[in-house]
């Protein structure tokens, strides 16, 4: 199953990246939020519950670009969950730094992803407790976290950090550390692979954001938990789609 999912996440890519380069023009819009969304994202969404519903017909699809599905996802045991481009505000500024993200959930809980990077064509994936990378090459990769004497924090690029002092307080603990600004759910995989060592984020974000990334990044060894010392869950939805703020650490 995950070697199908990584190819739709491949096909959507493949969507997004004809209008990043220029092959079909590009239209930005506002959502009610303000946040943006482009075509590149809706097209993405499209292909994507296309496969799956062709591969899966019984099995709700919840999207950034479509929630209409939020409460039979809520109320069954499974559900795919989906952002058809994370970092569209990337995707915008032409940075490179958006993904496409496809995660299994089961009962409230990630057991597969794939995460797509179609600018560099590295493709992320966990299934059945295996992570690997699939780097520009075509090479299979297997991935894990990594310690450092000199950690590497990523931090979100588009969201400013809304308490300073949790910030503080979170780098107080670490001697010696650089920051990485990097936008998209990029940042789990990066931890993942073993080029980074923590991820704070103090600010709540989408569902969608995370899941995926959160189950390679687990799968990897890291720890996953919002600032109480609990594991995100994905089961009590609501029409918010909000997880609180969250670390992803290697302890």
């Amino acid at each position: 199953m995950v070697e199908k999912i990584s190819c739709i996440a491949r096909k959507a890519g493949i969507e997004i990246m004809r209008i990043y380069n220029g092959g079909l023009k590009l239209n930005a819009y506002k959502k009610l939020d303000t946040s943006p969304v482009t075509n590149a994202d809706l097209f993405s969404h499209k292909v994507i519950v296309y496969y799956l519903k062709n591969l899966t017909p019984e099995i709700p699809i919840l999207s950034e670009e479509d929630i209409t599905t939020w409460r039979k996802c809520r109320d069954g045991s499974c559900f795919w969950l989906i952002d058809p481009l994370d970092g569209t505000k990337e995707f915008l500024l032409r940075n490179g730094e958006f993904t496409v993200n496809i995660a299994f959930i089961e009962y409230g809980q990630p057991i597969m992803g794939v995460v797509y990077v179609p600018v560099y064509n590295v493709l992320y994936a966990a299934d059945n407790g295996q992570v690997w990378k699939i780097n520009a090459r075509g090479e299979r990769i297997n991935i894990a976290v990594r310690m450092s004497h000199y950690p590497t924090i990523v931090m979100s690029r588009s969201n400013f950090c809304c308490d300073q002092y949790k910030l503080y307080n979170f780098l107080n603990r670490l001697k010696d550390y650089k920051i990485v600004n990097i936008g998209s759910s990029f940042k789990f995989c990066l931890i993942a692979e073993g080029s980074a060592q923590f991820y704070p984020r103090f600010s709540c974000t989408k569902i969608w954001d995370t899941a995926a990334g959160h189950v390679i990044a687990r799968t990897a060894g890291a720890v996953v938990n919002d600032w109480n010392g609990n594991p995100l869950h994905y089961k009590n939805i609501n029409q918010s789609f909000l997880n609180p703020g969250f670390q992803v650490s290697l302890y």
